[in-house]
């Protein structure tokens, strides 16, 4: 790997119809606003909203929170990540950890643990010149959110001050509050999220 590194942030996670159930992640430069997007899963999008969201810790750890635990507990220091090469349309990322040791990565995963632990994102100046895009002038970033089912992203036209369930925009703010916790709880992460968007759109 050689050439400049660009410092990224994670700027949000949209759905995207091809392919489908797939998640755009779009990482962005802090110096001159490109952005880049990247295809993930919905596994993977799921694990950086609810990390990127500061939601309340799940009753079990799921693999993103095993694997940053467990570097915390074998006290070994993730010093970056970067994404690194852009091959056939493939991203390609790289974890370097303190010491001088670095692995293979799928770009997800890498910024999964990323946001776990507080540690840069990086990408090399050859991709974002391949595949990075223009920010657009005086947009204002969008606040992440979780995936929804496939059905529900599918059949999306709503505005954003719109709730996908009535059942939501009756219930009261402490109702609400009571069915995210019930909710995340029982592992329910989708429903989670709906409801701390709903709570996000009524301020």
């Amino acid at each position: 790997m050689s050439g400049a590194l660009i410092t990224l942030t994670v700027k949000g996670l949209t759905y995207s119809e091809r392919p489908t159930g797939a998640y755009a992640l779009l990482l962005e430069s802090e110096v001159d606003k490109r952005r880049l997007p990247i295809v993930i899963g919905a596994f993977e999008a799921q694990a950086i909203a609810i990390a990127l969201d500061k939601m309340s810790a799940p009753p079990r750890p799921m693999t993103h929170d095993l694997f940053a635990q467990s570097l915390i507990a074998h006290g070994v220091t993730l010093e970056r990540v970067v994404v690194h090469a852009l091959i056939d349309g493939v991203f390609y990322a790289q974890l370097h950890f303190e010491g001088g040791k670095v692995m293979d990565a799928r770009p997800s995963d890498a910024v999964a643990l990323a946001v776990r632990l507080d540690c840069p994102i990086f990408a090399t100046e050859e991709v974002m010149v391949q595949a990075g895009i223009e920010g657009e002038q005086g947009s204002q970033p969008k606040m992440p959110k979780a995936p929804r089912s496939k059905s529900a992203a599918a059949g999306e036209s709503k505005t954003a001050s719109q709730s996908d369930d009535p059942a939501l925009a009756r219930a009261s703010r402490e109702e609400l509050e009571a069915m995210q916790e019930h909710a995340l709880s029982n592992e329910d992460y989708e429903m989670a999220a709906r409801i701390r968007d709903e709570l996000s759109q009524r301020g």
